[in-house]
């Protein structure tokens, strides 16, 4: 691959990662923390996405071939990276090796959770869009009880986190955004909040789907403004 192919595929690569990858990322696990808020309020936004105008145009060009391309090509970069001791830090260092590690981790979970709560679900059709969306969310709330599907969403969850916000940090250096060591380091201690409090929603998202109780609030619900 010639020097200038590269220099434009990285940087696709890095752009589609905050848009519309990231801003997808981000709604996407705030729709899910609705789940520790209760079984309406997921399904209650999980039905205000699905009656967007053009949904399947947005799906496809905005979501899954931007992510398919970010996922192919990141496995591609991190099968050729080596880390640089000689111009970065150790724990810039370790934070490029933990962003490669993350990204094939984050790409493997995001093709399991597709399948588990989206494709093998829809495969068999439901007339009502509210019934669909039940059997999906019941369906993940049922992985998710299972102990040890409850902690690999966990872990992919997290992993995507930290991914986004390494990835963002990256990415502001790279755009030429934050220049200098002042306001990089801003920027990591900005991302380290980030990360929190996403992976802590995340968590909770988590904690609302293994509840006893919500598959059966899942259930009871008949209808949704």
């Amino acid at each position: 691959m010639s020097s200038q192919r590269s220099f434009v595929n990285r940087r696709l690569h890095s752009l589609l990662g905050v848009i519309p990858v990231g801003f997808f990322l981000l709604e996407h696990l705030y729709t899910n923390y609705l789940a520790s808020k209760g079984a309406e309020e997921f399904l209650g936004q999980v039905m205000w996405l699905w009656n967007l105008p053009f949904l399947l145009i947005l799906e496809i060009f905005f979501i899954i071939l931007p992510l398919l391309y970010h996922g192919i090509y990141g496995v591609y970069i991190a099968i050729q990276a080596k880390s640089n001791p000689g111009q970065f830090s150790t724990f810039r260092n370790w934070m490029f090796t933990l962003q490669r590690i993350t990204g094939v981790i984050t790409l493997v979970f995001v093709l399991w959770h597709v399948w588990d709560t989206r494709i093998r679900v829809v495969g068999f059709g439901k007339e009502s869009t509210l019934e669909l969306a039940k059997e999906m969310t019941v369906a993940q709330a049922e992985t998710i009880q299972n102990p040890i599907f409850f902690w690999v969403f966990i872990i992919g969850t997290v992993a995507a986190v930290f991914h986004l916000c390494n990835g963002m940090w990256a990415f502001l250096v790279s755009w030429g955004i934050t220049v200098g060591p002042r306001a990089q380091r801003i920027s990591t201690y900005v991302w380290m909040a980030v990360f929190v409090i996403v992976s802590i929603m995340g968590v909770q998202a988590a904690l609302g789907f293994a509840d006893d109780s919500f598959i059966q609030e899942v259930e009871k619900i008949n209808a949704l403004q």
